[in-house]
């Protein structure tokens, strides 16, 4: 199946797809470690992580003109804005989250 985004194709196939999660399980990962303390298990880590590559592609990168580029390697620069954008979404949850879920030591 193609798509097209910004006259640009966009093919959706299993490779694509295998990718869109693995970038999203990394990031997402970082991003809750970093933002809440810990983990939220594989399945939300890699939610978080898609989201948060929308959130960094089409909110930083298109509307603020901010991005970030390591020569050569697109997907460690796929990596570093969806983590931006998800780190941002959870710091945003967790401002609106009311008393919110506290984790004991124990």
């Amino acid at each position: 199946m193609v798509i097209s985004v910004n006259g640009s194709p966009l093919v959706l196939d299993l490779d694509n797809i295998l990718l869109w999660a693995l970038v999203g399980l990394v990031a997402g990962f970082l991003a809750s470690h970093v933002a809440l303390g810990h983990g939220l298990g594989l399945f939300w880590d890699v939610i978080v992580g898609v989201i948060g590559a929308l959130i960094g592609g089409i909110v930083i990168a298109g509307m603020l003109h901010f991005t970030i580029a390591v020569a050569g390697h697109p997907i460690i620069t796929a990596m570093i804005m969806a983590f931006i954008g998800a780190f941002l979404l959870l710091l945003i949850v967790r401002l609106f989250a009311r008393g919110g879920y506290r984790r004991r030591a124990f």
